[in-house]
């Protein structure tokens, strides 16, 4: 598919904003604290290979060894039951992973499976698929395969298949000339141990997040964040985030959504129990239950690593661990460039899903936490993203095409901590540029006015988004 290069310039200017594409050498500024993204507490100096798995500075003495032993249980592999190693035993039946930092390798960002000549090389680790199908009260699980797709089991254990991708190229090109390409992911499942699909399921890609900066994200008020949609309704440009509400197991209650590419998970413990379940298949007190359905009689059989699998005090340290992961320091972040890009971004209407800061409150859990000027370039709010991006499947109070806006703090390390610059929900983006190219529905007067900018502007905004 060739886009028409018609398509590609801006149909409507903004009124009363001023044209991405004629920022030109102008400069924002650097604001007081902005080169802290994570304040005084919760960012580091560090931009090497582990930039993304240091602690925050400030910790006391024991939420240091809490720390030193929750970064132990995230990294370490889990292993099938009955062993030796019980603190670490229980793993499936079921599993996409051995541990959690097999998929947030070196609390980073995940990647799809690698291509080479045009095959898949590996099954998808750090890419999940959530399954659901349409119900009377919302979405329901998969009746045979759950609610997510694990590509791997223990032995006497079935996996429950295989998950291929495919990519379809799409080309475009910037009002300048320069061309594009885009890739476009499908998924499709084989070797399905356990019978079909449902013939309407739903199914949603996720890719693993990086960790950094979680504790401050949690300890925004929510106020805030339901300020910020406030604000985006008020300014009438086409823009309107919303707030998904879910389900928190730790609180008993619904909350406000904040974690997930959908916000639709809204406290790291919860975050945290869930993908123990999920993606390793050790039970906690608040997901006691081993995820096999009926269908799946040798994973009903299968040893248990105890009831439940990881304690309370273990789970408690992890969730503290992923908790204070600081935020690595702006890099550059007073250079012309940046700054130039800095002002791109803002004229580019960037800025409005990707709001830059807040005033962290109290945040009880960690408590050196509260009132941290932070700098994240989230709304923490539900868009709409177009047709490109959906995966058609609702999630808590999200639809098929919303999607949270993600935070941006430690984007331009991703290469140096993972190896990689592939960004969005799946992956599919394998830059900064791509990633703003994919950008849709609410944000397609963006991605418009990035399309027309000069290539010296699209540096810049690159730069900028390189010192993140």
């Amino acid at each position: 598919m060739r886009l028409k290069p018609s398509l590609l310039l801006p149909a409507l200017l903004l009124a009363g904003s001023v044209l991405a594409y004629e920022t030109h050498a102008v400069l924002a500024m650097l604001e007081a604290g902005e080169e802290l993204p994570g304040g005084e507490a919760g960012t580091t100096d560090d931009f090497g290979k582990n930039a993304f798995s240091l602690p925050m500075p400030g910790l006391s003495d024991r939420q240091k060894t809490d720390f030193v032993v929750g970064n132990s249980f995230f990294k370490k592999p889990w292993v099938e039951a009955p062993s030796s190693t019980t603190a670490r035993d229980g793993l499936g039946p079921h599993f996409i992973a051995h541990s959690c930092g097999a998929c947030h390798a070196l609390d980073g960002r995940g990647a799809p499976p690698d291509f080479e000549n045009g095959i898949q090389q590996d099954q998808p680790m750090a890419l999940l698929l959530r399954l659901s199908v349409p119900g009377k009260n919302g979405p329901q699980p998969d009746p045979v395969y759950g609610g997510q797709f694990n590509n791997r089991a223990i032995p006497g254990v079935q996996p429950e298949g295989e998950i291929a991708i495919a990519y379809t190229e799409l080309h475009g090109q910037f009002a300048d000339g320069e061309p594009y390409t885009l890739q476009k992911p499908s998924y499709s499942f084989s070797k399905l141990n356990y019978g079909p699909l449902h013939r309407d399921i739903q199914v949603s890609p996720r890719i693993a997040p990086q960790m950094i900066g979680l504790g401050l994200l949690e300890a925004i008020p929510e106020a805030d964040i339901l300020a910020n949609a406030a604000r985006q309704k008020a300014e009438n440009k086409g823009i309107a985030g919303q707030p998904n509400y879910v389900f928190d197991a730790f609180a008993g209650r619904e909350v406000l959504g904040r974690f997930g590419w959908k916000a639709n998970v809204g406290s790291i413990a919860h975050q945290t129990a869930g993908a123990f379940l999920g993606d390793i298949g050790i039970t906690s007190k608040h997901f006691p239950h081993e995820e096999c359905t009926a269908a799946q009689k040798d994973c009903k059989r299968a040893p248990s690593g105890g009831k439940p699998e990881i304690s309370d005090a273990k789970l408690a340290q992890v969730i503290l661990y992923s908790r204070t992961l600081a935020v690595p320091a702006r890099r550059d972040a007073d250079s012309a460039e940046a700054l130039r890009g800095k002002k791109v971004f803002a004229d580019s209407l960037c800025i409005s899903c990707h709001t830059a800061s807040y005033t962290t409150g109290v945040f009880k859990p960690v408590p050196q936490l509260a009132g941290q000027k932070i700098w994240p370039y989230t709304d923490l709010l539900l868009h709409d993203m177009g047709e490109g991006l959906a995966d058609h499947r609702p999630d808590g109070r999200a639809n098929g095409r919303q999607w949270k806006t993600p935070p941006l703090w430690g984007l331009g390390l991703v290469p140096t901590v993972n190896g990689h610059s592939r960004l969005l929900h799946d992956g599919r983006a394998r830059n900064a540029s791509e990633a703003i190219l994919w950008h849709g529905g609410e944000a397609e007067a963006s991605k418009q006015a990035y399309l027309a900018l000069p290539k010296a502007d699209r540096d810049a905004l690159l730069a900028f988004l390189k010192s993140l």
